[in-house]
């Protein structure tokens, strides 16, 4: 499976490149290798100062070692030594009225001190930031990713959507960093499913990445939009930067592991603005999102 996976996230990164750059039509992604401390390293992808898209980051990692007991405490998981390999994307646009989206698709081994393999698991999901809603875009969004996950259950999306309302959001602040799509950890093999089940399943739900945001990509990218709504974007693009730095726990695993600080950071965007106390006048489209991220929607 580590093979089978690697060999996954190597051709997704691959076909997600090269769909960004076309679309943007400018800047092309520049990429290096690493090497991590402790064994393993990955590819790094990112794109700067295009046409439509102000920055980009796909990045691959595929790296081993041995886990941190303060890091077995604070994500409650037991073993000596570990295998993570995983794609890992954020796509920061320059128009604000086109939509910031963040996907990752990931999986775990955990080994015993023998080295023996004791656990192992899947994780991923996508999710979508808007800075302006536009309703349509939202229903495309999690319908596509619905339509995905249905191949494989009825009962997965409903739950994985839930899943990701509560996990992507800012606590502290009561609201959600944007309006979800999926999120899904832990998945391990049962009665009903197998790893070769599991692995089905994000595949499928990583094919949907493109079909998913590319179409809102297209359709909101060249509408005109004024200082004050770029204000706006980079005001909520400092709410995104909060839940990658306090909350989000791939951030906290790749720095509690010796991971390249470069390709764990590069998911945060380019301008952002923390003004004191700000916020948007009733009745306005920056109140409406706002009203949704509080209380998250069933888009489907």
């Amino acid at each position: 499976m580590k093979e089978q996976f690697t060999q996954y996230i190597r051709d997704l990164q691959d076909e997600i490149c090269g769909a960004i750059e076309k679309i943007d039509g400018q800047a092309k992604f520049v990429e290096d290798h690493w090497e991590r401390p402790g064994g393993g390293g990955g590819r790094s992808r990112v794109l700067s100062e295009g046409a439509v898209f102000e920055k980009g980051g796909v990045s691959t990692s595929v790296v081993h070692g041995q886990l941190p007991d303060s890091l077995k405490q604070q994500m409650k998981i037991e073993g000596d030594s570990f295998f993570a390999c995983g794609v890992s994307l954020v796509i920061h646009p320059r128009n604000p009225m086109v939509p910031t989206v963040h996907a990752n698709y990931r999986y775990f081994e955990m080994y015993n001190k023998a080295g023996e393999k004791t656990d192992c698991w899947f994780g991923g999901g996508t999710d979508l930031t808007p800075y302006y809603l536009f309703n349509e875009d939202a229903i495309h969004f999690h319908s596509t990713q619905k339509t995905a996950a249905d191949k494989h259950g009825a009962e997965l999306y409903p739950k994985y959507k839930e899943q990701c309302d509560s996990y992507f959001r800012n606590h502290h602040r009561d609201e959600s960093r944007g309006i979800g799509g999926t999120f899904f950890d832990y998945l391990k093999a049962t009665d009903k499913r197998s790893s070769a089940d599991w692995f089905a399943f994000v595949k499928d739900m990583g094919k949907s990445f493109l079909p998913s945001y590319l179409p809102i990509v297209e359709k909101r990218m060249h509408l005109t939009y004024t200082e004050q709504q770029r204000y706006w974007q980079e005001i909520r693009r400092g709410r995104y930067v909060e839940f990658n730095l306090v909350h989000d726990k791939g951030t906290l695993f790749g720095l509690k592991t010796n991971g390249r600080t470069e390709s764990i950071l590069m998911s945060l965007p380019p301008r952002v603005r923390w003004d004191y106390n700000t916020s948007p006048d009733k009745g306005t489209e920056e109140a409406r999102l706002l009203e949704v991220l509080k209380n998250p929607k069933d888009w489907v």
